[in-house]
């Protein structure tokens, strides 16, 4: 499985972005079910789930994007979403997706994430 996360990019305080990842590979009988998320690891510090939504789209959210992040998904299309609106420069980060195990656990190897930088 190939996971290809796009739509990064600088944005001053207080906009938005829109971020789309892809999975390819032989998986669509697999991709519907799995719970996916959207990762975000900023400078020096460890990754972290920001947003997760399961296969019958409940969502979950880490507490500082709560209210301005929006996670979907395209089981069709095998892409998750995450739509981030009220940017502020803690959301700087590179930011992944993956699919994880209840318990947490990532499943798939990373892709190369995208690059999100929010100036002030």
């Amino acid at each position: 499985v190939q996971l290809q996360a796009s739509g990064g990019g600088l944005v001053q305080a207080g906009g938005s972005l829109r971020l789309s990842c892809v999975a390819s590979g032989s998986i669509f009988s697999v991709f519907r079910p799995k719970n996916m998320g959207w990762y975000r690891q900023p400078p020096g510090k460890e990754r972290e789930l920001a947003a997760g939504i399961t296969g019958d789209g409940e969502t979950t959210y880490e507490e500082s994007v709560k209210g301005r992040f929006t996670i979907s998904r395209d089981n069709s299309r095998k892409t998750v979403y995450l739509q981030m609106n009220s940017l502020n420069p803690e959301d700087t980060a590179f930011y992944y997706c993956n699919a994880y195990s209840p318990d947490g656990t990532v499943v798939w190897t990373w892709g190369q994430g995208t690059q999100v930088t929010v100036s002030s």
